[in-house]
């Protein structure tokens, strides 16, 4: 078929849009519009939003009879070819498979000994509760299964082969099961039930897969355990900002991915694999606005807030170096350990996408229960901490990408996810680069000043739980995308 350039005058355009209806291939009329800053052509036929060509001033002297039927029915024939190759690509695959794998390794350079670190288990020396000896460890191993069934209805599955219980590793977990139902074919407004992440912050919504460092920070994944419940949410996603989202995908600009423009829901509050154990719910909204400004340069910023009640798990725990291990108060002498605490933040959020140079930042503030030692009392206590991440992008013609980055986290909380909910100071920096091979394989060293708290229960005899350690670490990690 020859290529057919649409041309309208303007005294013209009704004349020529109304026999334009939907062939047999269209279950709906077809409606034209027009931009009139890009003088793009589009058409609303039932299938949805469907690019035509651009508007382009005839001679005023053309009439809108000068638009032939063989022209029309030419037109009607690209309109419908155009809407089936739309709709192919909008409804996408019915079953889809991949994942990723993280292998690390970490060494204690100097400072302090037998440390944890409750984000990874690499880290630490023989002394170490888990008796970590410079070790290798697969950090994740996930499989991704998703697809759509219909123009509706779309499911997601992500199990992890790499989950440990106690001091067994490489347990399959459960992370992601949810379906989306989306009210409208354009997925504009659409509910996702089951277990997923929730929406609250943006390094929290980032998949480990796409994420610079190596972990997130504290003061913000702290609010969510795993970053995942069970819930209802609600997203509202206009056509323009999914496909901003999806050119910042595209890029390779390590986006958080679509969570919506602005998300809602309600979720159990306990965290993934957990049942409740209140008799109430957590609530959760967050509005982010991404934004390409004329020189090319993506941004994004957003504000996010939470409120609900938290049931901490308690357990022995040894207070100091000398005496054994202590309880706090049960469940009968404060019902909140039965009931829950408050547990309420609101936090912001900006980012500047390295092109080539970048820019990320996160803050909250709130409310969370916490233990304090002296008094062996969980209470609700405030929080506040986030971070502050620089990056930047070098693209290389035959060696992939080269992304150096340096991050400082800072939090004065609790992580109400630990057993007795302990106190969890951070004052850590992190200097590293990850080198992007390729799609398919990337490398990333990190050189880790760690300031914090150790957060895992259960030292030995002499050793005190939840004290303070600095140490830096180097910490390696390979991984590979299929």
């Amino acid at each position: 078929m020859k290529k057919i350039a649409i041309k309208l005058v303007a005294m013209g355009i009704a004349a020529a849009v109304m026999p334009l209806q939907a062939s047999e291939s269209t279950s709906a009329p077809l409606e034209l519009y027009m931009d009139t800053t890009t003088k793009q052509i589009f058409a609303e036929p039932g299938a949805g939003r469907v690019k035509l060509g651009v508007f382009k001033q005839a001679d005023t002297e053309a009439a809108p009879a000068a638009v032939a039927q063989e022209t029309r029915e030419e037109i009607l024939a690209e309109v419908d070819k155009k809407i089936a190759s739309s709709v192919k690509s909008n409804s996408g695959s019915g079953f889809k498979l991949r994942g990723y794998v993280q292998a690390r390794h970490s060494t204690i350079l100097s400072g302090d000994k037998a440390i944890d670190l409750w984000t990874d288990r690499s880290v630490g020396d023989s002394n170490s509760l888990s008796n970590n000896v410079d070790n290798f460890l697969i950090r994740r191993g996930r499989l991704v299964f998703s697809g759509d069934v219909g123009d509706r209805f779309s499911y997601y599955i992500q199990p992890d082969f790499a989950s440990s219980a106690g001091t067994t590793g490489n347990i399959l977990q459960l992370r992601d099961a949810y379906g989306d139902i989306s009210v409208d074919k354009q997925k504009v407004h659409r509910f996702r039930v089951g277990q997923s992440k929730v929406p609250f912050g943006f390094e929290n919504l980032q998949s480990s897969q796409n994420r610079l460092t190596l972990d997130r920070a504290d003061a913000l994944n702290s609010a969510v355990r795993d970053e995942r419940d069970t819930g209802v949410f609600y997203y509202y996603t206009p056509v323009e900002t999914q496909e901003l989202f999806s050119e910042i995908s595209k890029a390779g600009l390590k986006h958080s991915g679509n969570y919506g423009m602005f998300g809602f829901g309600v979720y159990n509050g306990q965290g993934p694999n957990r049942r409740d154990t209140n008799d109430g719910l957590h609530t959760v909204a967050r509005f982010t606005y991404p934004l390409k400004a004329g020189s090319g340069q993506f941004y994004e910023f957003g504000v996010q807030g939470y409120t609900g009640k938290f049931v901490p798990v308690t357990g022995g725990f040894r207070a100091n170096s000398t005496g054994g291990t202590v309880n706090i108060a049960n469940p009968s002498s404060d019902p909140r350990l039965r009931d829950g605490f408050d547990d309420q933040r609101v936090g912001v959020s900006a980012v500047m996408y390295p092109q080539p140079f970048g820019l990320q930042a996160e803050w909250n503030w709130g409310k969370s229960p916490g233990l304090e030692k002296d008094t062996l009392m969980i209470d609700e206590r405030n929080i506040h901490g986030g971070y502050l991440q620089a990056m930047y992008l070098h693209k290389t013609a035959n060696y992939g990408n080269v992304l150096p980055f340096v991050k400082w986290q800072y939090f004065d909380g609790f992580n109400k996810a630990e057993t007795n909910a302990p106190k969890n100071e951070v004052n850590d920096w992190e200097i590293g680069v990850e080198w992007q091979l390729n799609k398919e394989v990337e490398m990333t060293a990190v050189y880790h000043i760690l300031d914090r708290n150790n957060l895992i229960t259960g030292n030995r005899m002499g050793r005190e739980d939840y004290a303070n350690f600095t140490s830096d670490a180097l910490r390696l990690q390979v991984q590979y995308n299929f």
